[in-house]
């Protein structure tokens, strides 16, 4: 009996453990997702923004003070930021009376009204975000405020899916986001913001 045990126990335990090395993407047709009427030579973040908007989206570009100006608009003054993102927007966070913590508390989760974090990439063809963990310094910062910044530059903008998904990092968590979350009961009657941000910024630093 311990001998079949521990024979059952060696398997399940054989089966959890981590590869060794990651399993490669799936080979597929670059053409597979892609969308005609898209311009590639085009201006990519003009074409995500037009999509973002479509899907609820909202983009911002600009400095630093563009955000917090906008932050400010909204009522929003306590939030969530980046460690390595409070260099770059601290300053202008606090002109706009904006308080951000660099440390998440749990305990505090109502409070915050505002995470800002970095994106991945974004994706001109759908209008999407893509957050890793490598990237995202908080993942409750980015899921449990209302309002959820990612923050990117040009170079991290695709044209389209098959673009974004050849220059996906080996990450054990990758997470597309279009627009604000989005749930919808039996009825079919379409919420946005119950498991996730009910506002979602892609902020486009320049």
């Amino acid at each position: 009996m311990t001998a079949s045990r521990d024979a059952i126990l060696k398997r399940v335990n054989d089966a959890l453990a981590p590869l060794k090395e990651r399993a490669p993407y799936p080979e597929f047709a670059d053409d597979v997702a892609v969308m005609p009427a898209l311009d590639r030579n085009g201006d990519l973040w003009a074409a995500f923004c037009e999509r973002a908007k479509l899907v609820h989206g909202t983009p911002l570009s600009g400095k630093p003070a563009v955000l917090a100006d906008w932050l400010h608009g909204q009522n929003l003054h306590h939030g969530y930021c980046d460690p390595e993102l409070l260099p770059l927007f601290g300053e202008a966070l606090a002109a706009a009376g904006c308080a951000v913590e660099t440390i998440f508390d749990r305990a505090r989760v109502d409070e915050y009204q505002f995470g800002i974090t970095r994106a991945e990439a974004a994706i001109a063809e759908t209008g999407s975000l893509v957050l890793t963990d490598a990237t995202t310094s908080s993942r409750l910062a980015a899921l449990a405020p209302w309002t959820h910044v990612a923050v990117l530059k040009r170079g991290q903008i695709f044209a389209d899916v098959a673009d974004a998904l050849k220059k996906m990092p080996a990450d054990p968590n990758v997470i597309w986001c279009t627009g604000p979350s989005r749930t919808a009961d039996v009825e079919g009657i379409l919420i946005e913001g119950v498991h996730g941000p009910g506002v979602q910024v892609a902020f486009l630093l320049e």
